[in-house]
């Protein structure tokens, strides 16, 4: 049986401890809501290729739904709106690695561009789905409205309404807080292995938020149980990410 990842092997902090310095893509990640469950490590690691080992923060696996807008140019390119610019919700997981890098796991993606889903699928061999998808926001509340449609089973869905607070002081945010916001690595699996993705960001710039509305099963569709209570909810209006090429594991 494999054994679980504490936080205790995974330092938590704001800081990208090493930077992407060829960056093949340059995201936006833009007016973001972490969501995030606890989850029974046993129910999570059945998820996971092997490889992998879901890392545990107090005792308990976590899984997070992450609604915002994503922006995508290449470096030295100019954007082209109607393709780069578009709404993504993703549910994920943390995890290590045999080479003991610690990063994100994805049990979904959903974007609303056919085209960035399926470059994302041939590229990154990430799960993503073409959905349709709305943000909007007024006043202090921004609203997440998505539906699936391909590949199958389509219809998984999320609705929610998230109300926007005050900014984290200096020094406020918890080392759970870090620990499931700044993530430096994806890992993804292909048929000769895994392959890991490093990301490069700046600090969060996080703020407290609360759940007005909730209506989802994309939690469901990737495999889990439903979650269970209130989540641990954080918003950010967003950081500029520099996104590296998927290396095999191992030669990071």
């Amino acid at each position: 049986m494999k054994t679980l990842t504490s936080a205790a092997a995974v330092r938590p902090g704001p800081w990208c401890p090493q930077p992407v310095r060829r960056a093949c893509q340059i995201h936006q990640w833009n007016d973001l809501t972490f969501l995030h469950w606890r989850y029974d490590p046993d129910l999570v690691q059945r998820l996971l290729p092997d490889g992998l080992w879901v890392e545990t923060f107090d005792g308990s696996a976590w899984v997070g739904l992450v609604p915002f807008r994503m922006q995508v140019t290449l470096p030295h390119a100019p954007t082209i709106p109607w393709l780069s610019h578009f709404p993504e919700t993703n549910v994920r997981t943390y995890v290590t690695a045999p080479d003991g890098t610690s990063g994100v796991w994805f049990l979904s993606l959903d974007a609303s561009r056919l085209a960035a889903v399926a470059m994302a699928r041939a590229t990154y061999h990430l799960p993503y789905f073409w959905s349709h998808m709305e943000v909007s926001r007024a006043g202090p509340v921004i609203s997440y409205a998505s539906q699936r449609r391909w590949p199958g089973p389509t219809g998984a869905r999320c609705r929610a309404a998230i109300e926007i607070g005050a900014p984290y002081l200096p020094g406020e945010a918890t080392d759970l807080e870090h620990w499931l916001t700044a993530r430096w690595q994806l890992s993804s699996s292909t048929s000769d292995g895994l392959r890991h993705t490093r990301a490069e960001h700046p600090p969060w710039p996080l703020r407290h938020a609360r759940v007005l509305h909730l209506d989802q099963d994309l939690i469901t569709a990737a495999g889990l149980p439903a979650a269970a209570g209130p989540p641990l909810v954080h918003w950010s209006a967003g950081v500029e990410v520099r996104i590296g090429l998927p290396v095999r594991a191992g030669r990071l």
